[in-house]
This record gives C-alpha cells, structure tokens and sequence, in this order.
C-alpha cells in the first residue's frame, strides 16, 4: 500500500510539472513583441544574416545552441550565462564545452542590433532572441521558413550540475533517445525530424573514433564511408579534429541527412541507429524520400522544443540587458 502511494505521488508530481509547462508554453504566441518593438523579427533576421555571411558556421552552431538551452532547465538562454567566481555555468559543463563560439556570438550581436532601436532597448529576451536566430540561420541554409511563439523570459540562473543527464551522448540507442526526447514532451517523431540539426555543423574525431576502429568497424556504417573516416581521424589524432556531420550538402540544411542514414553514412551512433531499428526505420525512410514530409514535421518537432519548460511568470525570469550576465 504504502509503494502504491509513493508510486500515485509521483505520478502526480510529474502530471503537475507537466500541467505547469503547458500553461507556460500556451502563453507564448506569435506576434508577441508587436506593441513594443514590431520590428523585432527583421532587425533579428538583418543581424544574423550578416553574422552567416560572415561566418557559415554559425548556423550549426546556432541550432545546437538552442537545443543545449532548451533540455536544460528549458528554453530560457541559461546557457549563454557565462560562470562566475562562485558558480560554475552550464556553457562550462563538460557537455557544453564544444558549443562553438560563433552560436553564442550569433545570439549576442542580434541583442545588440535589437537594443539598438531605442523602443526596443531591453524589451526582448535573450531567450526569445535565440529562437528566432535559430528559424533564421535555418532558413538561410535551405531550410524551412516557420512562425516563432514568443513570450519568454531570461532564466535567472545558470549551473553546470543542472546539465547532468539532460543532453543526449552520441552513444545513445533509440529506447534511451526516445526517453530523454519524452521527458521534454516531445514525441519520437520529433526526436528523429529534430536530429536533422546534424544536416549541418561538424562532430569531433572523438564523438565516433569507436565506429571506425580498424579491428571493429561498426556494422551499421558503410564500408567506404569508414574508410574515409578512418584516413580523417587515424589513430593518434588530436580528438578535437572536427568532420562535417553531412559530408553531402553540409551547408544545406535539408533532408540528405536521412538519405546518408539510409545508405549508412551517420557519423554518430545516436544517428545511425534512427535507421538500424526497425522501429524508427519507417520514419527515416519516409523523410529520406519526401522533403516535404520532413520539412513539415521538423517544423512541429522545432515549434514543440521551443516550448520546454518556458518561463512566463515574472517570478521565474526577466529580460536581460546582458545575456551573457544577471541583471
């Protein structure tokens, strides 16, 4: 009786945070900035043009970004906070230590470009500044155009522990995928049209060096592409050596990612097994073969992800004039 309790008390806790996340989340809308700033949108999207322009790398580094911020204590640009004698930030956690500058920086000159406009001088989030950068690098690289919900507000705090458990390895099978992506309420569906942020940006040598081993080359790649791997990252390479995720269209942020998983040509475990169990093999298929079904359910997966665990209430957060800093 008394594991019965336990088990209907936690069951009802994880309704309750469940409950809370919805509210927050049906408060965002698109829109939201059109009373005080209604430029908003364009003078973000001027902004990281020019920072794409300048930087193509930005654009991996951007939709990475988002994701890192969002699975950990939800979409609230905490991981833009940097750390201080006293606390160590989730940018420093060991997870975070290969987000690339250039997505930081992304996020950094669009606040500034916004704050420029004196209306609009600390009247817009980081945290929503970093969604809509992430709609506009993706759309500058080929990919689908969406509407961004709006409405959230700075976390007003940052730690490295927090990070812990929260982000997927690359080691990752598809049970353990699928239960990460469920805890943030986002469906299996979602969790693979979501992977397809790996159609653009670069994995370190030590990311998949086991995939490749001479002795042991995983089965599920294919031949040619580990060997093409291999003579990348030899035995001995500096770890740090960085490959494109999609050796097809890199630049393109588009549906080649399936194609390459359909052909065994995922860089990651955590990709490659998206086609190798059958369960999720459907789906990979389908995207493979029609952009359009692809396009339209990322564009649902992004639009989810970008209300995991939101802050709305002035008690949980505020707009920083810094995101890099507290207020």
């Amino acid at each position: 009786m008394g594991a019965g309790i336990r088990i209907l008390a936690a069951v009802l806790a994880v309704a309750a945070a469940a409950g809370v996340t919805t509210r927050c989340a049906a408060q965002l809308r698109q829109g939201y900035y059109d009373a005080v700033c209604p430029d908003v949108e364009k003078i973000v999207r001027d902004a990281v043009t020019k920072k794409v322009q300048a930087a193509p790398v930005s654009v991996g580094a951007t939709i990475r970004l988002f994701f890192h911020d969002c699975f950990v204590e939800g979409c609230d640009a905490s991981v833009i906070l940097v750390s201080t004698g006293n606390n160590t930030a989730e940018k420093d956690h060991v997870s975070n230590l290969s987000l690339a500058g250039d997505g930081f920086d992304t996020v950094i000159q669009a606040k500034a470009a916004v704050d420029a406009v004196p209306q609009c001088t600390n009247q817009v989030s980081c945290a929503d500044i970093l969604a809509m950068a992430t709609r506009d690098v993706i759309a500058l690289a080929g990919g689908p155009s969406y509407a961004v919900e709006l409405g959230r507000l700075d976390g007003l705090s940052s730690t490295a522990t927090s990070v812990d458990g929260k982000l997927p390895p690359p080691s990752f099978n598809l049970d353990q995928l699928t239960s990460l992506f469920a805890a943030n309420n986002l469906s299996q569906t979602d969790m693979i049209a979501l992977s397809a942020g790996h159609t653009v940006g670069f994995a370190h040598c030590g990311t998949f060096a086991s995939r490749i081993q001479p002795t042991a080359v995983d089965p599920t790649m294919d031949a040619g592409y580990a060997s093409q791997l291999q003579a990348a990252c030899p035995a001995g390479v500096d770890p740090n050596v960085a490959l494109e995720l999609d050796p097809v269209t890199p630049r393109g942020f588009d549906n080649q990612f399936f194609v390459n998983l359909v052909q065994g040509r995922g860089l990651l475990t955590s990709d490659q097994v998206l086609f190798a169990d059958p369960r999720s093999q459907p789906t990979v298929v389908a995207f493979s073969q029609n952009a359009t079904a692809f396009e339209e359910a990322f564009v649902a997966a992004i639009t989810n992800l970008g209300r995991v665990g939101v802050k709305t209430d002035p008690s949980q957060g505020n707009i920083r004039r810094d995101c890099a800093f507290l207020n």
